[in-house]
């Protein structure tokens, strides 16, 4: 069953990625960082089990796009909800695309950042009270 408070970071600018994990263990959450696709794969692959995934789309090595395609392969990885973080103009097109949840631009607003959080961490826990672990 996944923790209903572990959110894995991906994000290859480690200012970045270390303001989103400050922001979100000062908030309660338990924030595990990754800096690319490939470091967040072996994570998950090593029985790492976020309620969600903040993702960066544009990072060297394996970037966004094909964490995505190789997160869908995985039958116990693909029912993880993955936010889109991105600085490309169409961020939201790509959310879509890649049938992420949500998304928002960069420069993160911190409130937008934990409320958006927060709203699909309240789904999540819903459906595990419903008895639904993912």
């Amino acid at each position: 069953m996944p923790s209903t408070h572990t959110i894995l970071v991906v994000e290859d600018d480690q200012d970045v990625r270390d303001a989103f994990v400050q922001v979100l263990q000062c908030d309660g959450y338990e924030a595990v960082p990754a800096s690319d696709g490939e470091e967040a794969l072996t994570q998950l692959q090593a029985g790492l089990d976020p309620c969600l995934i903040v993702l960066d789309l544009m990072m060297p090595g394996m970037d966004g796009f094909q964490f995505m395609n190789e997160k869908r392969k995985d039958l116990k990885l693909s029912p993880i909800p993955v936010i889109i973080s991105s600085g490309i103009y169409d961020a939201k097109q790509n959310a879509a695309r890649l049938g992420a949840e949500d998304y928002f631009q960069k420069p993160i607003d911190r409130d937008r950042l934990l409320n958006v959080v927060g709203g699909h961490r309240r789904a999540h826990l819903r459906l595990v009270r419903a008895g639904d672990t993912k």
